[in-house]
């Protein structure tokens, strides 16, 4: 009987996210209050009041899905035995196994936000959620969509069985969504993100990155955790620093994380953050499994 503890990335965050914990939970207020110190950015209005345009600009999104998610953490009792994040999650899966301290991953994941947000200006691209294929299918697919647009097209994320999120330029999203309605996706469709993450064109984010995580103080976590990059577990703390930086520009395995994870004894999941997206992916990756959310 393990329990292995999840939390999400880009795409959860909600106008109003984390004011009910602030109003109710001094320990996730506290949390909160001195984030907006560390960064010097009003982080818990934009949580709280919006505008939902500014909360959807990444260099903000990233840390205020951090903040939720950590803060919450921190009020819950958790003794994981392994932990996971999806993309931007890796970064509090990292707090939660006691890997980085807060302060240090907090200013690190805004600093992410900000270089992919400036690569997502300087190489504009897209994403799409191609729904009802294999992943074989579809990276099919995403190469004739390279091979015709001569533009490219990747996977970028393996959500769960059926379900996988592609990046790229726009015209070869484009492509590769109309190749995958031809070829019986039952849904294909742009996503509304500012940039082609998990791709080449992040390339721009890549130097900035690296220098910030090779300042980035990192201890043996608590507890295994599971890489975008590898989808296996590791407490080495090289790897952990490589597979940060190497997550930029590559895929996040979420799908095949999930296996792993169940494969070496996960029984329970718990999500912890906003929304309940990585609920449903356990779910549609193997309905036994018991699956558990804070919000």
């Amino acid at each position: 009987m393990s329990t292995a503890y999840l939390f999400p990335g880009q795409g959860s965050q909600f106008v109003g996210m984390g004011k009910e914990h602030y109003n109710a939970n001094p320990e996730f207020a506290k949390m909160i209050d001195q984030a907006n110190e560390i960064l010097g950015v009003d982080l818990r209005s934009i949580m709280f009041e919006g505008p939902e345009e500014k909360l959807k600009q990444t260099e903000f999104t990233q840390p205020a899905i951090f903040l939720h998610s950590v803060a919450l953490y921190k009020t819950l009792s958790a003794t994981p035995d392994m932990v996971a994040g999806h993309s931007l999650g890796e970064f509090s899966a990292l707090v939660a196994c006691n890997a980085v301290s807060f302060e240090d991953a907090l200013k690190i994941v805004r600093r992410r936000g900000e270089l992919m947000q400036a690569a997502g200006a300087a190489n504009p691209g897209t994403m799409a959620a191609i729904i009802g294929m294999e992943d074989d299918q579809v990276e099919l697919v995403c190469d004739k969509a390279s091979a015709t647009t001569k533009l490219e097209v990747v996977p970028a994320n393996y959500n769960c069985p059926g379900q996988l999120v592609i990046s790229g330029y726009v015209d070869a999203v484009k492509s590769a969504v109309d190749f995958a309605k031809e070829d019986g996706a039952r849904m294909a469709m742009l996503l509304p993100v500012s940039g082609a993450f998990h791709s080449s064109l992040m390339e721009p984010a890549f130097m900035g990155l690296k220098e910030s995580l090779e300042n980035l103080e990192i201890n043996t976590p608590d507890c295994p955790i599971y890489s975008n990059f590898t989808a296996e577990p590791t407490s080495d703390v090289d790897e952990i620093r490589s597979n940060l930086l190497d997550q930029l520009m590559n895929p996040v395995r979420w799908t095949q994380t999930l296996q792993n994870m169940i494969a070496n004894g996960a029984t329970s999941f718990v999500e912890v953050g906003p929304g309940k997206v990585l609920q449903g992916l356990v779910k549609r990756t193997d309905r036994k499994a018991e699956i558990s959310g804070h919000q």
